[in-house]
């Protein structure tokens, strides 16, 4: 299996497919997943042309189980040195959930010529946390709860959470469909239980708010307003007031794991935006939401 090595050791699982001359696009999981979670994605943009390549965050998949280093500016610099060893110009970064702050963290600091587009799919960015500066984002309880959760018994924390709000399989209506339930718990059960509580913090407390500013290239993001994970309302039409040229794809009923439940569209939203089609609203055309805080649970 490849695998590059980090400064500090780790080793990064990655999966690279495609012709080395295409353009490349990098997938970036959410928590506690793994590269395997983008199977849909990297099959159907190879058969687009595109190069492909995702990787297992540190902590996660097949990657070294770190105790140290689970943190958005560690994740980063990995991404920096597989981005690196690869020799990528111009690739399209996709980032679901902590991936997508991952991605937003590593696309604001990018070398010059590495990115042209960034994706962001049911995104962490610009803040989970309720503070006060970000009175909609979820209070700290609602992550000491995951914390707890993992700590006592983490096989059957992520079985709650695919079997229920990942997926939106406790919607009325919403068939539960167990290979996809089984697949996630499959792969949170392959990282190392340290690495993944740290990242828990590093999702929901990571400000990404000067790294959107930061950011030039033309950006994409998904969202649902049934999102049960990453709540729509504090999130992507947060985001895209602050990016330069970003443009906001709203999904009603779609769930946080949208792009396993719903490929199709995902997969024709990104395609079309990096043909440069006008997929959603502009940052000047968005709605100016104003977040209320949510209850713990």
């Amino acid at each position: 299996m490849p695998f590059i090595t980090t400064q500090d050791g780790t080793e990064i699982f990655y999966k690279d497919w495609g012709p080395r001359n295409a353009q490349p696009i990098v997938f970036h999981h959410g928590w506690p997943l793994s590269a395997d979670d983008w199977d849909n994605q990297l099959m159907f943009f190879l058969g687009e042309g595109y190069r492909v390549i995702a990787h297992d965050r540190r902590g996660h998949g097949r990657s070294t189980q770190t105790d140290t280093g689970n943190d958005m500016d560690t994740y980063a610099q990995d991404v920096t040195a597989l981005v690196r060893a690869l020799d990528l110009s111009s690739a399209i970064h996709v980032g679901h959930s902590t991936g997508g702050g991952e991605a937003t963290h590593y696309v604001a600091g990018a070398e010059p010529g590495r990115v042209s587009h960034l994706v962001l799919i049911a995104a962490v960015p610009p803040l989970m946390l309720k503070t006060e500066a970000n009175p909609g984002g979820l209070p700290i309880e609602a992550f000491d709860a995951y914390r707890a959760g993992l700590a006592a018994n983490r096989a059957q924390i992520y079985l709650d959470i695919a079997a229920g709000p990942f997926y939106g399989f406790n919607r009325t209506g919403v068939l539960p469909i167990q290979g996809v339930i089984d697949n996630w718990v499959r792969q949170g059960m392959m990282g190392g239980i340290k690495a993944q509580y740290d990242c828990i913090e590093a999702f929901s407390e990571t400000d990404f708010t000067e790294d959107l500013k930061a950011i030039a290239v033309p950006v994409l993001l998904i969202h649902s307003e049934d999102d049960q994970i990453v709540p729509y309302a504090n999130s992507a039409p947060l985001a895209i007031k602050l990016v330069r040229n970003g443009q906001l794809k709203t999904y009603s009923t779609l769930p946080h794991g949208c792009m396993t439940t719903h490929p199709d569209e995902i997969n024709q939203d990104i395609l079309a935006f990096l043909r440069g089609e006008q997929v959603g609203v502009t940052g000047d055309e968005a709605p100016a939401l104003v977040a209320e805080p949510l209850p713990v649970g």
